[in-house]
């Protein structure tokens, strides 16, 4: 989770929204990300889908089987969605998102009965930190508004 916080930093210091995201499988990072959709001019670009989509190119599979996703801020609906397809094992992430959290905090895609497969999910891992690093870029946005 503290490299998940680097990355967070990193899409901060670039004007975008501070969420990073490290996918780890068998005690190996396979994939970072951090949240990218101004610069990529793409709004799927959230860390986790960056993150998802690389670990799926070092394991050259879309299927990302037996790992765990660390994201500093719950996922939305699209992330959650991305990690069912990937059939992670686990999400383990830091601040809770009370306007579009999907893993409990407005809706819990992870333990909806349509779903085709289930993952383990822990948060609120380092979440005061997470939540700084949010709080602070939304205070310094409005500032500057």
């Amino acid at each position: 989770m503290h490299h998940a916080l680097h990355l967070a930093a990193r899409a901060s210091a670039e004007g975008e929204v501070p969420v990073g995201a490290v996918l780890v499988k068998d005690g190996q990072m396979i994939g970072e990300g951090w949240n990218r959709p101004i610069f990529d001019h793409d709004p799927t670009a959230h860390a986790e889908i960056v993150a998802l989509r690389s670990g799926a190119q070092t394991l050259n599979n879309y299927r990302i089987l037996d790992a765990t996703l660390y994201v500093t801020l719950e996922p939305c609906m699209m992330c959650a969605g991305a990690m069912i397809h990937a059939r992670i094992a686990r999400l383990v992430y830091g601040a809770a998102d009370p306007k579009s959290g999907a893993a409990g905090s407005v809706a819990n895609l992870f333990t909806a009965s349509y779903v085709n497969h289930r993952l383990a999910v822990q948060g609120g891992i380092l979440a005061e930190e997470c939540g700084a690093l949010l709080s602070a870029f939304f205070k310094e946005r409005r500032r500057q508004s």
